[in-house]
């Protein structure tokens, strides 16, 4: 049963306690280098985002590089590469973008670089994860132009083992709200050896002026709240603008039409403690509309970015459906 289904509303999933201290700690930290005027602190933020240096010795049977795409606004991509693809085997490709509400984070930052690791090994796949530009020094749609153009580098560009004619666009939280708007816009280039195969936003960051039933429900949850993604968005979207911006509110008043732009089957993920859940619901409704293909996971016992934590046992799941997607029977 879902968090929000009926009788007394819970607002937190049972957890181990590792993990309700790291998200309870996390989420007091986060408020913490979010400043009233709309800054972030980034000395703070620094203090508690542990940076992983890439590495060509292999760890969990993975190797990393940095690859420099724009040096003039600082893109790159870290690149993951399994030590578990055979001799002349190449690889689907998935290109990554981190949550971190469109603000903190990259690639580097341990949680990222464990989890990319993990999905690299596992899946198994090459992961470019993108280092895409933050706000509010850089607002929408910069995140949106630097994953588009990671994918005309990469077109033009393959990684090592990568066979980029079998890509997938990932991203989770406000990376899956990255990953959607990326696919839509690289619906409209023409890649030279490049195919989108599928994008999975996982725990999506979507919203809008309207307050939904989960936001109002699952207030308190783990790292969500209603506070937090109003600073986020206001923070990542472009100035004078409200949350039904259609970076927000993707099928909103404001949205645009996408019934004929060509955009791949898609993988969604949700979570009966995510305060973000009705938005998610909407977002594959409004694919569902415009006729593009969608798979929903809907777990009902997880918060948000629960894939992050492999002491979930949710988080295991998650991966045999990414496995299943990318590799269909």
């Amino acid at each position: 049963m879902s968090a929000t289904d009926g009788g007394k509303v819970r607002k937190w999933p049972d957890l181990p306690w590792k993990v309700r201290l790291f998200v309870t700690a996390f989420g007091f930290l986060t408020d913490a280098t979010f400043r009233r005027n709309g800054t972030v602190n980034r000395r703070f933020i620094n203090l508690i985002d542990f940076k992983v240096s890439p590495s060509d010795k292999p760890v969990i049977g993975v190797t990393t590089s940095d690859i420099i795409v724009d040096p003039s606004r600082n893109l790159w991509f870290r690149h993951f590469v399994s030590g578990a693809s055979k001799p002349g085997e190449k690889l689907p490709v998935i290109v990554y973008f981190q949550g971190g509400g469109f603000v903190m984070l990259s690639p580097s930052s341990r949680i990222f670089d464990d989890f990319c690791r993990r999905l690299a090994k596992e899946l198994p796949a090459v992961i470019v994860s993108v280092n895409y530009r933050l706000a509010p020094d850089h607002r929408c749609p910069a995140a949106y132009e630097d994953g588009v153009d990671v994918l005309k580098f990469i077109d033009e560009n393959p990684p090592a083992i990568a066979d980029v004619s079998r890509c997938f666009i990932v991203g989770d939280s406000a990376g899956g709200n990255i990953a959607h708007h990326v696919t839509a816009r690289a619906g409209e280039h023409n890649f030279r050896n490049l195919k989108i195969e599928g994008v999975i936003p996982i725990q999506p960051y979507f919203g809008g002026e309207e307050r939904t039933e989960s936001e109002i429900q699952l207030a308190g949850a783990p790292l969500v709240s209603v506070e937090r993604t109003d600073w986020c968005w206001k923070a990542f979207l472009p100035e004078d603008s409200d949350r039904d911006h259609p970076a927000a509110n993707v099928f909103g008043p404001k949205a645009r039409d996408i019934s004929g732009l060509r955009f791949p089957k898609c993988l969604v993920f949700m979570g009966g403690y995510d305060p973000l859940r009705d938005w998610q619901k909407r977002y594959c409704e409004g694919l569902k509309r415009n006729g593009k293909e969608v798979k929903v996971v809907d777990y009902p016992n997880v918060m948000h970015s629960f894939y992050a934590f492999p002491d979930l046992p949710e988080s295991t799941l998650f991966l045999r459906e990414l496995q299943d997607f990318i590799y269909p029977q």
